[in-house]
């Protein structure tokens, strides 16, 4: 009889057996879905998809947040009570998943501009945005326009908090009105 309703509870949800229970960071995952997208992949135009971000630019950014080093109104109030290990966790579970580049679509004469104005973008980021040179840099093809455009606004601004010095100099040494440029141009990219 104990038996039967152990089971029927269970069935319920009233009693979490092994079998049933969640993955321990799924609550986080589905907090950061909330604004990344299902699976990490964005819908929105000012926030970036994460999905598919190497393992260490993601455990890197969310630490910079939790610390403060890096400024972000809303990372920095849902991140600082996150503890390390969760931290890593998420950074894991979004690299694992594919890159899926939501490629906007962009005139030629802007595609062309903008591969112009993005040499200096190609020895971290590759030709298209889509091949880092390394585990610290974050793929750029594909990802929302507007988002990428916005960053670059804060690494421009000196009194913005950010905390890569080459993008600072990088991004000051494009004009205002490229800015918008080489975002969109990263943003039309699928490779």
């Amino acid at each position: 009889m104990r038996y039967k309703l152990l089971i029927a509870m269970a069935a319920l949800g009233l009693v979490a057996t092994p079998a049933l229970a969640a993955d321990p960071i799924q609550g986080l995952v589905n907090t950061c879905n909330n604004c990344h997208g299902t699976g990490g992949v964005s819908v929105g135009h000012s926030m970036p998809s994460i999905a598919g971000l190497s393992e260490t630019y993601l455990k890197n950014i969310l630490m910079e947040w939790k610390s403060g080093a890096r400024a972000s109104a809303n990372m920095t109030r849902l991140i600082s009570g996150y503890t390390d290990a969760e931290i890593a966790a998420l950074a894991k579970y979004y690299a694992k998943l594919p890159w899926t580049p939501v490629v906007q679509p962009v005139a030629a004469d802007l595609i062309a501009k903008g591969k112009d104005i993005t040499d200096r973008c190609e020895t971290c980021h590759g030709v298209t945005g889509g091949k880092p040179d390394d585990e610290e840099t974050p793929r750029l093809n594909g990802q929302w326009a507007k988002y990428l455009e916005l960053e670059m606004l804060k690494y421009r601004d000196p009194a913005f908090q950010m905390t890569h010095k080459k993008m600072i100099r990088n991004t000051q040494k494009l004009d205002q009105g490229d800015v918008a440029t080489a975002a969109k141009y990263y943003g039309a990219q699928s490779k």
